[in-house]
């Protein structure tokens, strides 16, 4: 596993195992899996980054493709959890290098994605560095408390819902009042890290082994000035995101009430069908808040679209989502902004499909 033809071979082979053992539910399997590759002289990181880390992803575009199930994609990463758990004891990080001092990895208020913020505290500890991993849904007032006890170099939040960034926006304002410099990554954060740049982060890293570099080479403290999130985000003062924010549940009832009107087909819905219905229009609204907060309408129409192809995956016809959105639009028409970031999102969804012309003689 050092870049070599053969050992790309390994590594995938590995991972092929690895990936039976844990779709599998076999734990025991997958622990002997990268023991045996552990105990035959593969790097450390390279089996956290690349294999279980490979894995992992794998998971989820698996479930997204729903080829396998929400209770699967869980239990798999459950095991894959207690894989990088099990591995951290079978080989031990080095004793901490000199010249780095304590730092803190969380994930952010909210955030229940763990995984990518254990592989990289696993990475920086394995690089000598002293790591105090806060594990996941680390609320802001918990997460300042820890820090005035410990005074760490740095803080690392990780977040990979977009949804999430307003808290992310919290913490790190907060961290910062205290005078200590703050990494971000994670999917919240764009695939450029424009939002971590947009919150005023110090830094942001695409991936585990960028922060570790990043670290490496120093982050400079922040002079610690108070300051509120409408300084950095100005367009907050209209009020939309706050006030769509603060009525989510009032707003996802009523579009539900116009949507069983216009789709008579609801009516004979379970209560679980129901239930799932009302949670897809709380996603909607929660993306469509956090664009608000960035104002960036790309980041609602992203997430829109990937809802279509996971509807078209569960072969859920599209035009619901599309009329979903007209809904809000219609409950929303107040709302300059969110209107034009729903329409938006609407043109971008695939056609509906027509029908064919009658033929000769014959009416449609």
């Amino acid at each position: 596993m050092t870049g070599t033809g053969t050992a790309v071979r390994t590594r995938e082979e590995l991972s092929e195992r690895l990936w039976t053992a844990v779709i599998g539910k076999d734990e025991q399997a997958a622990v002997r899996e990268v023991f045996a590759a552990a105990d035959a002289g593969a790097d450390r990181e390279a089996l956290l980054l690349d294999v279980l880390g490979g894995v992992q992803r794998r998971v989820g575009t698996e479930w997204a493709a729903d080829r396998i199930s929400v209770a699967e994609e869980h239990a798999a990463t459950a095991i894959i959890d207690r894989v990088i758990a099990a591995l951290a004891h079978r080989v031990p990080a080095p004793a901490r290098a000199a010249g780095r001092p304590r730092i803190t990895v969380a994930c952010v208020d909210g955030e229940w994605h763990v995984l990518p913020a254990r592989l990289l505290a696993e990475v920086l500890t394995g690089r000598g560095w002293q790591v105090d991993f806060l594990g996941a849904h680390t609320t802001t007032p918990h997460l300042i408390a820890h820090l005035h006890a410990t005074n760490p170099a740095a803080t690392l939040l990780s977040a990979s819902l977009p949804p999430h960034l307003p808290s992310a926006h919290s913490a790190v304002t907060a961290v910062q009042s205290l005078g200590i410099p703050v990494m971000v990554g994670g999917a919240a954060f764009g695939p450029d890290g424009r939002y971590a740049r947009l919150i005023g982060a110090d830094a942001w890293a695409p991936d585990a082994r960028a922060a570790a570099a990043l670290l490496g080479e120093g982050l400079v403290r922040p002079e610690p000035v108070p300051r509120q999130q409408v300084d950095d985000l100005p367009h907050l003062a209209d009020q939309e995101y706050t006030l769509i924010r603060g009525n989510r549940p009032a707003l996802v009832r009523q579009s539900l009430a116009v949507l069983e009107e216009r789709w008579p087909g609801m009516r004979a819905y379970t209560q679980a069908q129901r239930d799932r219905t009302a949670e897809d229009l709380a996603h909607i609204v929660d993306f469509l808040a956090t664009a608000l907060y960035v104002d960036d309408s790309a980041l609602f129409t992203g997430f829109v679209t990937w809802s279509a192809e996971i509807l078209q995956a569960r072969r859920v016809p599209v035009h619901s989502l599309r009329t979903g959105l007209h809904i809000l639009a219609g409950e929303l028409r107040d709302f300059p902004r969110a209107v034009r970031f729903l329409g938006a999102a609407a043109e971008a969804l695939p056609a509906p499909p027509t029908r064919p012309s009658p033929g000769p003689g014959k009416t449609a």
